[in-house]
């Protein structure tokens, strides 16, 4: 910011701290996750989509277009993980009665246990990255995080 406020003066970079840090901070925080879900062979995306059927509670299944407004993957990519997650035998497909055309995913006994094993490391490890602040701070933050992730939003 020293070097752009020397450079052009008339630039506000007053913004650029916090989202200059957030982008930091969220390529940190991948990275993070990334290794600790390295052990259980899982990429963040697959973990993604297992950890949202497992915290969607019993019967632990979703349909795709149920998976993709919680997770953020393209058609193809989901397409693509559904498959990994199915050869792995974490997952199962099958047609919903309602709608053949719908091939609803659903977590195996195996998918469950390892939601929940790799959930609990990624906790671990994102309560790790944030010992630094106190847990008002935390929670202070969380709530302007989530107020510039909806004005965000709102705005694409």
């Amino acid at each position: 910011m020293r070097q752009w406020a020397s450079e052009c003066p008339d630039f506000d970079t007053s913004a650029m701290a916090v989202v200059g840090r957030i982008m930091r901070l969220g390529r940190l925080y991948e990275k993070q996750a990334a290794a600790a879900l390295r052990p259980f062979g899982l990429p963040y995306t697959d973990f993604d989509i297992l950890a949202t059927l497992r915290r969607s509670g019993a019967p632990y299944e979703l349909t795709p277009g149920q998976l993709g407004s919680a997770v953020l993957l393209t058609s193809g990519a989901m397409t693509a993980a559904l498959d990994r997650l199915t050869a792995a035998e974490l997952i199962t497909r099958h047609a919903r009665p309602e709608d053949r055309r719908i091939k609803s995913a659903k977590l195996t006994v195996a998918g469950k246990r390892l939601a929940r094993k790799a959930a609990s490391a990624r906790f671990d490890i994102a309560a790790q990255s944030i010992e630094a602040l106190r847990a008002s701070d935390r929670k202070q933050l969380a709530v302007l995080l989530k107020r510039l992730t909806t004005a965000t939003q709102l705005e694409t």
